[in-house]
């Protein structure tokens, strides 16, 4: 196992459980404790987690993976997630996308669909993940437009109250949201409070606003809330959604598409 592969299983597993230990996490990912040891050296460095004698903890109760470890998590889902998401854009439409893993995928399957190789501009999108502008920068047929703000390195997002002066001048048609947590009760969520103030900026200006979550992020909470629920319009997940969660956000009005 390489050491990338190895760093992201431990984050993982750290984000998961809140503590490891270096002879359980030796025995899971079948290396060495001193190998164990050395990473998660190496991880607390780069402020990554809290080392503790005989294993690590992470730094708060609640605890944020940095976007460049949950590329592979649900990773399927989220790439047919991403497909039908896009499939709801229209040429010529101005699609603001907030930052994480699942917009990530809608942002790449919005730049290979077929009608949209060519226009003046084909679309406009709104971001302020840095990650999302610099993969569809490259697409001459794209109008990119990036909030300004300071760059989280969890979720490669700008935060804070620079993007306000971009976001009070634009409309668009859809605004898409990565979430960390999406409830019928309490709404759409974020673990940061400064990202999801940008996030509803985004929502605010949306004639339409679309969740895009995976199964295991509905019903679930996070520390801030970004809308309620009311406000949004289509929920995209995937098909190892719950009937009963599928259900109780068709009955508060939301329309469910799985994927």
């Amino acid at each position: 196992m390489s050491r990338d592969a190895r760093w992201k299983a431990l984050l993982e597993l750290l984000a998961e459980r809140g503590r490891l230990e270096v002879e359980q996490a030796a025995a899971e990912l079948a290396v060495s404790a001193a190998t164990i040891r050395r990473d998660l050296d190496q991880l607390a460095e780069q402020q990554m987690l809290v080392r503790t004698r005989g294993g690590a903890v992470v730094h708060g109760v609640s605890y944020e993976l940095p976007l460049r470890y949950k590329t592979a998590r649900q990773a399927s889902q989220k790439q047919r997630i991403g497909k039908a998401v896009a499939d709801l854009v229209t040429p010529g439409e101005a699609v603001g996308l907030t930052g994480g893993t699942t917009t990530t995928e809608v942002a790449r399957a919005l730049a290979v669909r077929a009608d949209l190789t060519a226009g003046t501009p084909a679309l406009t999108v709104v971001t302020n993940a840095l990650n999302i502008a610099n993969e569809l920068a490259v697409r001459p047929q794209f109008k990119i437009v990036v909030t300004g703000g300071v760059a989280r390195p969890q979720s490669y997002e700008l935060v804070g109250p620079l993007a306000n002066g971009v976001l009070g001048q634009i409309t668009l048609d859809v605004a898409v949201l990565g979430v960390v947590g999406f409830d019928v009760t309490h709404g759409a969520a974020a673990h940061d409070e400064a990202e999801a103030a940008v996030n509803r900026l985004l929502c605010e200006r949306a004639a339409r606003v679309v969740v895009a979550a995976d199964s295991s992020k509905l019903g679930a909470r996070a520390f801030a809330r970004i809308c309620p629920a009311e406000l949004v319009d289509t929920l995209v997940t995937d098909t190892a959604a719950a009937p009963d969660a599928v259900r109780r956000f068709e009955e508060a009005g939301i329309r469910v598409l799985t994927a």
